[in-house]
């Protein structure tokens, strides 16, 4: 699938490309009726002149990782939204942790009860839950805890502005500014029926991406309300109100197949026709070799 939305009219420079390595939330997928969309959990990667910065590390950054040593690529930067099991499982397997001169920044802001990103790394990689801890790694791994609301400045030119999340536990959204355009990460939030979040839109306003937590459909939510997950209407909603061009549908419920998937996404498309629904290998180039008119999706 290949689509040209309308260029922007913001400023451009260098490169912005994301890659959908998982789509999935809570659980893998598994079987024949799940390929089209992928099985893996959570796990996206924007590549910005150079720089690599990923977001959560479900079982899709395995298979990231062995794409980056193959790359001979030596510097990531992850950031978790939280550390819930299918946004962290793959983090103990990706393979760039095992390769000596490998530079890895692990950031998180999630925590509500005052513990350290790598305090939440150590209690996860221990036994009786794995049999290694993070003393194995032989990269040079820097943890960064940080406040949700604080904006981060990986690299030079690329800002990220964070805000908190509805979600148990703590979550944060993430978006990610460069060279004129935008792509937010905003997953594991639960919407307020008619009380649009503040800090939500403000990681929408006027985004070239977003990916949002679609879990359910409106009609889901009586039963559903407390999981901290949220809807592909309410990220209609959203996108419609704070002008996002395009919108993922994203952390897609692990009993959904690939026809369940199909017809939300068609659903979706009638009503807002800048939505579309995230794939395993799905490819973005917001800013391309050329410039603006480089600007499309990749999908299946």
């Amino acid at each position: 699938m290949s689509v040209d939305p309308a260029p922007s009219s913001k400023a451009q420079t260098g490169r912005f490309d994301i890659t959908v390595w998982g789509a999935r939330g809570t659980l893998p997928g598994s079987g024949t009726s799940q390929t089209a969309f992928g099985t893996e959990t959570c796990c996206v990667e924007m590549r910005i002149d150079g720089h690599r910065l990923v977001f959560d590390a479900g079982t899709g950054i395995v298979p990231l990782g062995r794409a980056i040593l193959t790359e001979g690529a030596s510097s990531v930067d992850l950031f978790f939204s939280h550390t819930h099991y299918d946004h962290i499982v793959g983090f103990p397997f990706f393979p760039p942790l095992y390769r000596a001169g490998c530079g890895i920044t692990v950031s998180a802001g999630h925590m509500l009860d005052g513990r350290s990103c790598e305090e939440i790394v150590s209690d996860y990689m221990r036994a009786p839950f794995l049999p290694i801890t993070p003393k194995i790694f032989a990269a040079d791994v820097d943890y960064r805890t940080f406040a949700a609301g604080e904006a981060l400045f990986p690299h030079p030119g690329i800002t990220i502005r964070t805000a908190r999340l509805n979600h148990p536990n703590g979550a944060v959204g993430f978006r990610v500014e460069h060279g004129g355009r935008v792509a937010a990460y905003v997953t594991d939030t639960e919407h307020r029926p008619g009380q649009p979040d503040e800090g939500v839109l403000g990681l929408f306003a006027d985004a070239d991406v977003v990916f949002y937590d679609t879990s359910y459909c409106d009609s889901e939510m009586t039963k559903c309300r407390g999981y901290g997950h949220s809807t592909w209407q309410e990220g209609i909603r959203l996108a419609r109100a704070a002008g996002t061009r395009r919108l993922v549908l994203y952390h897609h419920a692990h009993t959904r197949d690939d026809a369940d998937l199909a017809a939300i996404e068609a659903e979706a498309k009638d009503i807002f026709p800048g939505a579309v629904a995230a794939r395993t290998g799905m490819t973005f180039s917001l800013i391309g070799p050329d410039g603006p008119e480089a600007d499309h999706v990749d999908g299946d």
